[in-house]
Order: structure tokens, then sequence, then C-alpha cells
């Protein structure tokens, strides 16, 4: 029996590992590329060994030009932005901007801080009543200070979910009416098209109007701004969804279509078992697309509707008009778009988990 060669063990075994290693990268960047991190893959590999030079190219393309174009883009702002005067004084700088993010949040923590305060002289009020015999005299005080940038930022995101799944839950089932349906696609697209836009600002008199008749109660579980805010969004946000599901179901192959009329499947178990997982990718697409749509309309619904979120935060600091508003819109410019980012993200994450689409 020959004997095997220590070296050329070691060899193998080395190469198994690098194997196992690469697999797991290969494996690792779907996920990377979900959260936008897809400049992780070739610096790994670079690490392993394989081909450093071609993968920090890729390394620079995906992480180096980017963050290349952020500092030409700051610099430019910050060139740029003394020249600009406005009735408030200079467009500010990302310094200016940068600085009042950190006033912000140290408002926002103060805020906090007050609220706890508040909450525990309320607790011990009540309990040196229940102490005195005097339960009849406890009850919960509510904080009425004005919200911070964090609890805004909370109420929009709360807003348009709220908004976002209202319209899922109109728009996938119609889509597929649609999709399903030639007669109920003849029916349903004129309405698509006369209503799909239109503004946001054109809905929302007539949202506000319905949900002060309807909604006559001032002590409801939902705000009337709350409701105005995230029916507007339902409005304009569904219109995507909708017209992808339909496509999506319309576009599912004829020998499946077949194959369940063959196995006499019933409308549920058709839907169930053979639509969805088909048009998955692109009823998720139009998910996507109407997140982002909602998002965009929520700012300027919130903003006449005076929901406390964002869209409010802008609004009045717009009206304001101090000397820090214009650096106070800024952050909440960019807070709006890095949440943008992230919910996109969010609902691509879940198309990722879901559908086997290599789409990103």
């Amino acid at each position: 029996m020959t004997a095997i060669d220590p070296t050329t063990q070691a060899a193998a075994a080395r190469e198994a590992r690098r194997a196992a290693w690469f697999t797991r990268i290969n494996k690792a960047d779907r996920w990377f590329s979900v959260l936008g991190l897809s400049w992780l893959t070739p610096a790994l590999k670079a690490a392993a060994g394989d081909n450093p030079r071609a993968q920090m190219r890729d390394v620079w393309r995906l992480l180096g030009v980017p963050l290349l174009a952020i500092a030409g883009f700051l610099l430019l702002w910050a060139s740029l932005a003394p020249k600009v005067e406005t009735s408030l004084g200079a467009i500010p700088g990302p310094g200016q901007v940068w600085a009042e993010a950190v006033n912000l949040h140290q408002d926002a923590a103060d805020k906090a801080a007050k609220q706890a305060r508040f909450s525990e002289q309320v607790e011990t009020r009540n309990q040196r009543l229940i102490e005195a015999g005097k339960a009849d005299r406890v009850k919960q005080i509510a904080f009425t200070g004005a919200p911070s940038y964090y609890e805004q930022i909370w109420t929009s995101i709360v807003t348009v979910f709220f908004g976002f799944a209202v319209a899922t839950l109109v728009a996938v089932p119609l889509g597929i009416l649609a999709g399903l349906s030639p007669t109920a696609n003849a029916a349903l697209n004129p309405l698509i098209q006369i209503f799909k836009p239109v503004s946001p600002l054109a809905w929302l008199p007539i949202v506000t109007m319905v949900v002060s008749a309807v909604y006559a109660t001032n002590d409801g579980f939902f705000a009337k701004s709350f409701l105005t805010s995230a029916i507007t969004v339902t409005l304009c946000s569904m219109w995507p969804t909708l017209i992808n599901t339909a496509l999506g179901v319309a576009s599912i192959d004829k020998d499946l279509v077949n194959v369940s009329k063959v196995l006499k499947m019933g409308t549920w178990t058709k839907i169930t078992k053979l639509v969805l997982p088909s048009a998955l990718p692109l009823i998720f697409t139009g998910l996507r697309l109407s997140l982002g749509v909602g998002w965009m309309v929520l700012i300027a619904a919130e903003m006449l509707a005076q929901n406390p979120g964002l869209g409010k935060f802008v609004w009045d600091e717009f009206q304001n008009g101090s000397s820090q508003s214009l650096a106070k819109i800024m952050v909440a410019v960019f807070t709006i778009g890095i949440i943008g980012f992230l919910l996109d993200r969010l609902m691509f994450a879940i198309q990722a988990a879901f559908t086997f689409t290599n789409n990103r």
C-alpha cells in the first residue's frame, strides 16, 4: 500500500478549507446584496487569495467609487452653499447640518428623560393616593410635551406602513382578479389609468372631508390626521402593486393553467398553489414600488394633514423661520432619503426570502 505524502495531504486539506470558505462567501453574497453591502464579497474573496487584484478592482467599483462620489458631493455642497443667500440666511453646509442633527438627537434624549421623570412623578402621586386610601382619585395623566424628532420619525413609519398595508390588501386581490379574468381587467383598466396619475395634493381635501364626516369622534383609536395621511398613502400607492400583480398573474405559463384544469383545481387551490407562487416576483416588484411611492406621498400628506410626523416637522420648521430652520429641514431631507433606502432594502430582503429572483 502506497503511503500518502504528508505534504500532499496538507495541501489537499488546505484546498478543502479554501473551497468551503468560498462556498460560504457565495452563500453570503445574496444577503450582502440585499443589505447593499455587495463590496464585501470581493473583499472577502481577496482576503482568501482568490485573484486579489481583480477582486480589489471590484471593491473599488462597488465601494470606492460611491464613497468618492459622496465625498465629491459634500465638497461641492460645502463650497456652493455659502454663496446662496435666502431670507433665512445662507444655505447651511454639511457641518451645520451635522451640528443640527446632533442637536436634534440631544433634544430627543432630553425629552425622553423629561417624559420618564414625568411618568415617575405620576406613578409616585398615584401610589401615595392609594396608601392614603384615596384610590378613587388615582388617574393616569398623559405627557403633553411636544414629540421628539425620533417620535416624529416613528409616527411617519407607522403611518406609511398602515397605508401600505391597506393598499396591499386592496391591490393584490384586485390584481389577481384582473390577471385571471379578461372581463375584470377590461373593467378595472380605465379606473387604474384615470386614478393612477392623481397627485396626493388632489386627494387630500377629499380624504380630509370624508374622514371628518365619517370619523366624527375625537377620542377614537386613530387620530383624524393619522387616518387622513394613511388613506392618502393608500390611494396613491396601490397602483404599482395592482398593475404588477395583474401582469404577473396574466403571465403565468399556459401549460400550468392547463394542468390546473386537468386536475380540476378549485379556485382557492389554484390561486394559492399556482397563481401566487408564479406571480410572486412581479408582486414583490409592485410592493417595492408602492412602498416607495407611499413614502414620498406621506411627507406631503403630513404637511397638509398636520399628522405629527416628518412632514409636519418640515412644515413647522419652514413656518418657524429661525436661523437653524434650513439646517433642520435638510436633516429631515437626509432622514427621509435614508429611511426610504432602508424601506426598499427591507422589502427586497422579504422578496429574497420568498422568491428565487436574481433581480438586484
